[in-house]
């Protein structure tokens, strides 16, 4: 495998970051400190950011990031998903956990995802999607509560988060294996609520979803700075204030379909949402969870 020590470097910054992140996130810290800390550790470690670090609370399961503006703080009783991607010239460790008081629902999608790295382990040189999903959906239901199905663990290539694979978080059917080497990340969500999400509000996150030109001379700067800062990794409009006219730059470029906007994501019923992420590697046979 081209780059094995850069995929086994981010992985290591990733989870890094994320274990001070998950030191800080206690009740009374605002959630733009806690993002600017696990920013700044990433980077101090060496690593570049693979997308905005993600602070989804309670019935938000995910594409929840603080704007610059944010006064939230966090509370005794809320639940919040840290989910934090690292880069090392391109290769990326993605990793998450859930913080709070609801033991039992944080501990469904944690032995979820454990149950389902000791599959990928044990059958490293032939995964089976299907079996994935299968193991994540009994596991999490053996708690009482449901996998949110619309939301998915998902391969990963150089500079390329998402890239094609679906990882299910249920008994899909899909029997499509995985063998030789290979990244994905796998990415349990339990809720106490329907078990599945709908678009939220304005997240604030944005990906470069095709490259073409923009009229707009204003647009245009900001856009020739994503091509090269981000290489089409999604980013946060906070990283871009020193842009004037950003958010008309932002708008122009969404509407030309030229940035992609990710939208919160809900669960429907407005349950509670735990998450646990690792990414693995797998490498001649064998499984590396490049996050642990």
């Amino acid at each position: 495998m081209e780059d094995f020590e850069n995929w086994i470097e981010a992985g290591k910054i990733a989870k890094e970051a994320l274990e001070y992140g998950k030191r800080l996130a206690k009740p009374g810290i605002k959630l733009l400190e806690l993002a600017k800390e696990i920013e700044g550790k990433i980077k101090e470690l060496g690593g570049r950011l693979a997308f905005p670090v993600n602070l989804s609370l309670n019935n938000i399961a995910a594409h929840s990031i603080p704007m610059s503006d944010d006064e939230r703080v966090l509370e005794e009783d809320d639940i919040l998903k840290i989910d934090v991607g690292v880069h090392i010239n391109g290769c990326i460790g993605d990793t998450a956990c859930t913080v709070g008081n609801n033991k039992k629902l944080i501990m469904a999608s944690e032995d979820a995802l454990t149950s389902a790295i000791e599959y990928v382990k044990r059958n490293a040189d032939k995964i089976v999607l299907c079996e994935i999903g299968r193991i994540i959906q009994e596991k999490i239901q053996s708690y009482g509560f449901s996998p949110i199905r619309n939301l998915s663990g998902h391969s990963i290539d150089k500079y390329n988060l998402h890239s094609g694979l679906t990882i299910p978080n249920y008994d899909n059917g899909d029997t499509t294996s995985i063998e030789g080497d290979f990244v994905f990340a796998i990415e349990p969500f339990a809720t106490d609520g329907k078990g599945i999400v709908k678009d939220g509000k304005y997240s604030g996150i944005y990906r470069l979803e095709e490259k073409r030109p923009t009229r707009n001379p204003i647009a245009r700067k900001v856009l020739e700075h994503i091509e090269k800062e981000f290489n089409g990794l999604p980013f946060s409009k906070r990283w871009l204030l020193q842009f004037r006219g950003i958010n008309f730059a932002l708008n122009t470029l969404e509407k030309e379909g030229i940035l992609h906007h990710y939208r919160e994501l809900k669960e429907e019923g407005d349950g509670s949402v735990s998450q646990a992420e690792h990414t693995i590697l797998i490498k001649d046979g064998k499984a590396i969870v490049t996050t642990s």
